[in-house]
Protein backbone atom coordinates (compact mmCIF):
# COMPACT_ATOMS: atom_id res chain seq x y z
CA UNK A 1 0.00 0.00 0.00
CA UNK A 2 1.24 3.20 -1.10
CA UNK A 3 0.99 6.29 1.39
CA UNK A 4 0.11 9.76 -0.12
CA UNK A 5 2.19 12.33 -0.31
CA UNK A 6 1.94 15.25 1.78
CA UNK A 7 0.32 18.35 0.22
CA UNK A 8 2.09 21.34 -0.50
CA UNK A 9 -0.05 22.96 2.21
CA UNK A 10 0.91 20.61 4.85
CA UNK A 11 4.31 21.28 4.37
CA UNK A 12 4.49 24.91 4.43
CA UNK A 13 2.55 24.78 7.87
CA UNK A 14 4.85 21.91 8.79
CA UNK A 15 8.21 24.32 7.80
CA UNK A 16 6.31 26.94 9.17
CA UNK A 17 5.89 25.33 13.07
CA UNK A 18 9.36 24.37 12.68
CA UNK A 19 11.05 27.50 12.55
CA UNK A 20 8.60 29.19 15.38
CA UNK A 21 10.58 29.38 18.58
CA UNK A 22 8.92 27.21 21.75
CA UNK A 23 7.59 30.61 23.46
CA UNK A 24 5.08 31.18 20.46
CA UNK A 25 4.13 28.05 21.44
CA UNK A 26 2.26 27.86 24.26
CA UNK A 27 0.31 25.28 23.96
CA UNK A 28 2.99 22.50 23.99
CA UNK A 29 4.35 24.62 27.23
CA UNK A 30 0.85 24.49 28.66
CA UNK A 31 0.79 20.38 28.20
CA UNK A 32 4.25 19.92 29.93
CA UNK A 33 2.97 22.23 32.67
CA UNK A 34 -0.29 20.64 32.80
CA UNK A 35 1.73 17.05 33.34
CA UNK A 36 4.11 18.74 36.82
CA UNK A 37 0.95 19.66 38.69
CA UNK A 38 -1.92 17.69 40.01
CA UNK A 39 -4.44 20.80 39.56
CA UNK A 40 -4.58 21.50 36.22
CA UNK A 41 -5.55 25.68 37.20
CA UNK A 42 -2.03 25.66 39.27
CA UNK A 43 1.77 26.51 38.02
CA UNK A 44 4.08 24.44 39.20
CA UNK A 45 6.37 26.24 41.68
CA UNK A 46 8.30 23.31 43.50
CA UNK A 47 9.61 23.87 46.92
CA UNK A 48 13.25 22.48 48.12
CA UNK A 49 12.85 18.81 48.37
CA UNK A 50 14.70 19.71 51.91
CA UNK A 51 11.30 21.24 52.75
CA UNK A 52 9.04 18.12 52.27
CA UNK A 53 8.39 14.42 53.02
CA UNK A 54 8.67 11.61 49.54
CA UNK A 55 5.29 10.26 49.96
CA UNK A 56 2.59 8.27 48.26
CA UNK A 57 -0.50 9.32 49.57
CA UNK A 58 -2.89 8.12 49.67
CA UNK A 59 -1.53 4.64 49.46
CA UNK A 60 0.69 5.37 52.19
CA UNK A 61 -1.26 7.63 54.19
CA UNK A 62 -5.39 8.27 53.83
CA UNK A 63 -6.04 12.15 52.97
CA UNK A 64 -8.74 13.34 55.26
CA UNK A 65 -8.18 17.26 55.66
CA UNK A 66 -7.49 20.66 53.70
CA UNK A 67 -5.55 22.67 56.10
CA UNK A 68 -6.27 26.29 55.23
CA UNK A 69 -3.49 28.49 55.61
CA UNK A 70 -2.38 32.56 55.50
CA UNK A 71 1.06 33.29 54.39
CA UNK A 72 1.81 36.19 56.76
CA UNK A 73 4.17 37.25 53.41
CA UNK A 74 3.57 38.23 49.97
CA UNK A 75 2.39 35.78 47.25
CA UNK A 76 6.20 35.99 46.27
CA UNK A 77 7.96 35.74 49.70
CA UNK A 78 5.84 32.17 50.72
CA UNK A 79 7.00 30.75 46.99
CA UNK A 80 11.21 31.87 47.80
CA UNK A 81 10.88 30.74 51.27
CA UNK A 82 9.53 27.39 50.32
CA UNK A 83 11.94 26.96 47.68
CA UNK A 84 14.73 28.28 50.39
CA UNK A 85 16.10 24.45 51.69
CA UNK A 86 17.20 26.12 55.15
CA UNK A 87 13.22 27.01 55.76
CA UNK A 88 11.85 22.95 56.63
CA UNK A 89 8.24 24.74 55.79
CA UNK A 90 6.15 24.12 52.49
CA UNK A 91 2.59 23.85 51.48
CA UNK A 92 1.14 22.06 48.79
CA UNK A 93 -0.34 25.33 47.24
CA UNK A 94 0.10 29.24 47.39
CA UNK A 95 -3.21 31.53 46.57
CA UNK A 96 -2.04 34.49 45.03
CA UNK A 97 -4.35 38.00 46.24
CA UNK A 98 -5.10 39.74 43.33
CA UNK A 99 -5.95 37.32 41.19
CA UNK A 100 -6.33 34.36 42.61
CA UNK A 101 -3.56 32.40 40.82
CA UNK A 102 -2.76 29.22 42.21
CA UNK A 103 1.29 27.95 42.27
CA UNK A 104 1.17 23.96 43.41
CA UNK A 105 5.07 23.88 45.43
CA UNK A 106 4.45 19.85 46.46
CA UNK A 107 3.13 17.04 44.93
CA UNK A 108 -0.49 16.23 46.77
CA UNK A 109 1.53 12.55 47.00
CA UNK A 110 4.04 13.81 49.06
CA UNK A 111 3.56 15.88 52.70
CA UNK A 112 3.86 19.36 52.60
CA UNK A 113 5.36 20.45 56.08
CA UNK A 114 2.75 23.04 57.07
CA UNK A 115 0.80 22.19 59.85
CA UNK A 116 3.32 21.93 62.38
CA UNK A 117 2.16 18.32 63.34
CA UNK A 118 3.10 15.32 61.91
CA UNK A 119 -0.25 13.43 62.18
CA UNK A 120 -2.05 16.17 60.58
CA UNK A 121 0.62 16.72 57.83
CA UNK A 122 0.57 13.17 56.95
CA UNK A 123 -3.40 13.38 56.64
CA UNK A 124 -3.79 16.56 54.75
CA UNK A 125 -3.31 19.12 51.84
CA UNK A 126 -2.28 22.73 53.02
CA UNK A 127 -3.16 25.75 51.32
CA UNK A 128 -2.05 29.23 51.85
CA UNK A 129 -3.33 32.23 50.62
CA UNK A 130 -1.20 35.66 50.10
CA UNK A 131 -1.96 38.02 53.36
CA UNK A 132 -1.92 38.79 56.87
CA UNK A 133 -4.81 37.60 59.33
CA UNK A 134 -5.37 41.18 60.34
CA UNK A 135 -5.46 42.71 56.83
CA UNK A 136 -9.04 40.94 55.18
CA UNK A 137 -8.39 43.31 51.99
CA UNK A 138 -6.10 40.34 50.93
CA UNK A 139 -8.74 38.03 50.97
CA UNK A 140 -10.23 39.19 47.80
CA UNK A 141 -13.45 37.39 45.82
CA UNK A 142 -10.94 35.88 43.29
CA UNK A 143 -8.81 34.08 46.33
CA UNK A 144 -11.87 33.14 47.51
CA UNK A 145 -13.17 31.45 44.19
CA UNK A 146 -9.81 29.88 42.73
CA UNK A 147 -8.98 28.91 46.39
CA UNK A 148 -12.29 27.51 47.00
CA UNK A 149 -12.34 25.23 43.58
CA UNK A 150 -9.00 23.74 44.32
CA UNK A 151 -10.44 22.95 47.52
CA UNK A 152 -13.23 21.23 45.72
CA UNK A 153 -11.07 19.41 43.51
CA UNK A 154 -9.06 18.26 46.03
CA UNK A 155 -12.34 16.92 48.45
CA UNK A 156 -13.43 15.52 45.03
CA UNK A 157 -10.36 13.39 44.53
CA UNK A 158 -9.97 12.05 47.53
CA UNK A 159 -13.49 11.59 48.93
CA UNK A 160 -12.84 14.15 51.50
CA UNK A 161 -16.02 15.63 52.83
CA UNK A 162 -16.82 19.21 52.13
CA UNK A 163 -17.61 20.65 55.62
CA UNK A 164 -16.21 22.39 58.30
CA UNK A 165 -15.03 19.34 60.40
CA UNK A 166 -12.60 18.31 57.23
CA UNK A 167 -11.66 21.80 55.74
CA UNK A 168 -10.23 23.07 58.81
CA UNK A 169 -7.90 26.21 59.65
CA UNK A 170 -4.79 25.82 60.28
CA UNK A 171 -5.36 27.53 64.19
CA UNK A 172 -7.73 24.09 64.19
CA UNK A 173 -4.55 21.51 64.05
CA UNK A 174 -3.67 20.20 67.65
CA UNK A 175 -0.61 21.58 69.13
CA UNK A 176 -0.29 24.55 66.98
CA UNK A 177 0.04 28.20 68.21
CA UNK A 178 -1.11 29.60 64.61
CA UNK A 179 -4.19 31.96 64.72
CA UNK A 180 -4.46 31.93 60.78
CA UNK A 181 -6.24 32.42 58.99
CA UNK A 182 -7.68 34.65 61.44
CA UNK A 183 -11.04 35.93 62.69
CA UNK A 184 -11.67 37.90 58.91
CA UNK A 185 -11.61 34.79 56.76
CA UNK A 186 -15.19 33.92 56.09
CA UNK A 187 -15.82 30.43 56.98
CA UNK A 188 -19.31 30.67 55.62
CA UNK A 189 -19.13 31.95 52.13
CA UNK A 190 -16.35 30.09 51.55
CA UNK A 191 -17.63 26.46 52.58
CA UNK A 192 -20.83 27.79 50.65
CA UNK A 193 -18.05 28.05 47.60
CA UNK A 194 -16.28 24.94 48.08
CA UNK A 195 -19.77 23.16 48.31
CA UNK A 196 -20.91 25.16 44.94
CA UNK A 197 -17.72 25.01 43.31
Amino acid sequence: MTRPLPSRRGLLKGAALATLPSVLLPAARAGAQAQAVDYPLAEWQPASTSNFTDSNRPASYPLNYVVIHVTQETYASTLSIFQNPQKKVSAHYVVRSSDGHIAQCVREADIAWHAGNWDYNTRSIGIEHEGWVDQPAYFTNALYEQSARLTASVCDRYGIPKDRAHIIGHYEVPGTDHTDPGPNWDWVRYIRLVNFA
